[in-house]
């Protein structure tokens, strides 16, 4: 639970839910922030750390396969915190940028020749 705190960027690993024909909503690759998090008690799975995040509010959990639970949140092992890319980043300065149009050269005014 350490790893996460409300307001971060998370981005789901996991979206396949066994023995549920319901969609969760939540998709692998996809990036949430979180709402909410903390311990989450569970009647058939048991007691976990759960995440709620903005971009979904679940709603009562009162379908067919419900267990009556309202906006239940996501177990938190679902989801890894963002990382930038900080080694693409740094790539980045390596990688040679095409050079820039030389400015045209400045012209240089003729001196007429003087007679002696």
């Amino acid at each position: 639970m350490n790893d996460f705190y409300v307001g971060q960027k998370v981005v789901c690993i996991d979206d396949k839910f066994k023995n549920v024909s319901i969609d969760q909503i939540i998709r692998k690759g996809q990036i949430y922030t979180i709402r909410w998090i903390g311990m989450y008690q569970h009647y058939v799975d048991g007691e976990f750390v759960g995440i709620k995040v903005e971009e979904i509010h679940r709603g009562n959990d009162d379908g067919p396969e419900g267990y009556g639970a309202a906006d239940m949140p996501y177990r938190a092992s679902r989801f890894r915190p963002l990382v930038k890319d900080k080694i693409g980043q740094l790539r980045k300065l390596l990688t040679p940028t095409p050079d820039e149009p030389d400015e045209p050269a400045k012209k240089t005014p003729i001196k007429k020749k003087e007679k002696v």
